[in-house]
């Protein structure tokens, strides 16, 4: 399992490294949501700051999207897909595999969008280590469940549109408990940010790797 893991996600990265897809697409729509939102917002420091945690994971949500559907896009069109299943690979080798390759490009997009809420929404990180906490779980949270319903959507002629419904309900809880986990470490929320939001993204992601372990396999083999 481990191997086709490093196999697969070693394929979709190297995909990616060439196409540059998320360089030339992905980032650019995360930043504009951060523009389109600093504009919304006004000039007033107080409200930005306030602002900042959850229009980074808003931004992160929708270059989700777009990753996942590229993720399976790319072997959607000369049959790859089925390739995989004959090549004889671990379906939970390739789960793992296409969700780091997901989890990869959002943490890179994270760093740049890091940046953006600093520079344009004013905002200080007081507390480091739970930042990068939450943002490694809530990322996994959403490399998980968005590729395990990208392959539950994979074989349907509306999977662009369809994706988006199926997926954005069920990540409410990350973009929950990852702003308040991210407003607290920026000093603009109330509490411990150890409990329960981080501990919520853990939970969260531990549950979508184990379901998609058991499961992709048999979405693999559905019509």
């Amino acid at each position: 399992m481990w191997r086709d893991t490093v196999l697969v996600a070693g394929k979709d990265l190297r995909i990616e490294l060439r196409s540059r897809v998320v360089l030339h697409q992905v980032v650019p729509v995360a930043v504009l949501v951060l523009l389109l939102f600093a504009f919304a917002l006004g000039p007033e420091r107080a409200t930005t700051v306030h602002a900042a945690a959850g229009v980074f994971w808003v931004a992160v949500l929708f270059a989700t999207v777009l990753a996942v559907q590229r993720s399976f896009a790319v072997e959607g069109g000369d049959g790859a897909h089925e390739a995989l299943r004959l090549w004889g690979l671990d379906p939970a080798g390739v789960f793992l595999g296409k969700a780091a390759a997901v989890a990869v490009q959002l943490l890179v997009l994270e760093v740049v969008l890091t940046v953006g809420v600093v520079w344009l929404y004013g905002a200080h990180v007081h507390a480091v280590l739970p930042v990068l906490v939450a943002a490694a779980a809530g990322t996994a949270g959403l490399a998980a469940a968005g590729t395990l319903y990208g392959a539950l959507a994979v074989g349907l002629r509306v999977r662009e549109t369809l994706l988006p419904f199926l997926l954005l309900p069920v990540v409410a809880p990350v973009v929950v408990a990852g702003t308040r986990a991210w407003q607290v470490a920026l000093g603009t929320g109330s509490g411990s940010v150890w409990d329960p939001w981080v501990v919520l993204l853990v939970v969260f992601a531990a549950v979508y790797l184990a379901v998609g372990v058991v499961l992709f396999g048999q979405l693999q083999e559905s019509p």
